[in-house]
């Protein structure tokens, strides 16, 4: 569906003017929508994961550590696929506001594509470059958005995400190097030529709830602070947006399950191309250990 589409739709949850500065901004910030019954829930499950991360010694296909984890003192980057790992993640997807608002901004029928928990551990947790989502995982359309849960209040010193207002609509450049080797981010270059200071970054307290378009240009600074940052996310899409390359967190359980309405018998196109990643056949880790180059990924694609 296009945007035009999509707003002639009565609105679930949005006001209209919400959904509007979506399409025009290509993020939304929503300020306690989340009720404390699902926060504790959420948190819990999360205390949950943390505990058994301990046993964890090294980085796997569900848990991507600081390099200085230890069993005394864990220290988190991401645990990949959680609603693999815990019922509340998905429970609080399918049974929360969530399907409903994202029904608001890409139509009736809402597809899964993955989820992660994302940490900024206290003192030190690791930024993220700027960078786009969709050539993570391209999709036949660019409907694809990501829901980003925050458990705890996020101030600016817990190194909050940032998003620079109307990228998606820019060009997106390659985010591989000069020697076609995939980063996940822009280059410095690019960086440099980019008007960072227009970036609005997600301050806000528990509950509130970030959505923002595969499209958009964003990142966020290391955690300076001493207290945690979880972010809980989902990508989530149109039914009618199909995934042509594999997906690095494929749900075991849920791989392109409909959260909402019904599942699309035709597949919708966009016309502008999307650059292709690495082969993530055999998954990976996370993008902080791609970009931060501890994740070997292929020189070139395959």
């Amino acid at each position: 569906m296009t945007p035009e589409q999509i707003l002639s739709v009565p609105a679930r949850v949005l006001d209209q003017r919400q959904r509007e500065r979506y399409f025009d901004e290509g993020y939304l910030l929503l300020e306690r929508i989340v009720p404390d019954e699902w926060l504790t829930k959420l948190r819990a499950a999360t205390d949950e994961l943390i505990e058994r991360s301990r046993a964890v010694r090294t980085s796997d296909a569900v848990y991507d550590l600081e390099p200085d984890h230890t069993a005394e003192s864990p220290r988190l980057r991401r645990v990949s696929s959680p609603v693999d790992q815990h019922p509340a993640y998905w429970d609080y997807l399918i049974h929360s506001k969530i399907g409903d608002i994202v029904a608001d901004l890409v139509g009736p029928d809402v597809k899964y594509h993955q989820s992660k928990l994302n940490f900024k551990w206290a003192k030190g947790g690791q930024e993220v470059k700027w960078h786009y989502d969709i050539p993570f995982w391209p999709h036949t359309n660019y409907s694809p958005l990501t829901v980003g849960t925050y458990l705890y209040d996020c101030e600016m010193d817990q190194g909050p995400v940032g998003f620079v207002p109307g990228s998606h609509r820019w060009p997106m450049p390659t985010q591989y190097d000069e020697a076609g080797r995939w980063t996940g981010c822009l280059s410095d270059r690019e960086v440099a030529r980019t008007d960072l200071s227009r970036a609005h970054y997600m301050v806000g307290p528990a509950g509130s709830v970030t959505i923002h378009n595969c499209r958009t240009l964003h990142g966020s600074p290391v955690n300076s602070s001493d207290k945690g940052r979880p972010l809980l996310l989902y990508v989530l899409s149109s039914a009618d947006a199909f995934p042509y390359t594999a997906n690095p967190i494929r749900s075991a359980r849920y791989d392109g399950a409909i959260i909402r309405g019904k599942a699309a018998r035709y597949a919708h196109i966009d016309p502008e191309a999307c650059e292709v990643p690495p082969d993530w056949s055999h998954g990976y880790t996370s993008i902080f250990a791609l970009q931060q180059k501890e994740d070997r990924a292929p020189a070139a694609m395959v």
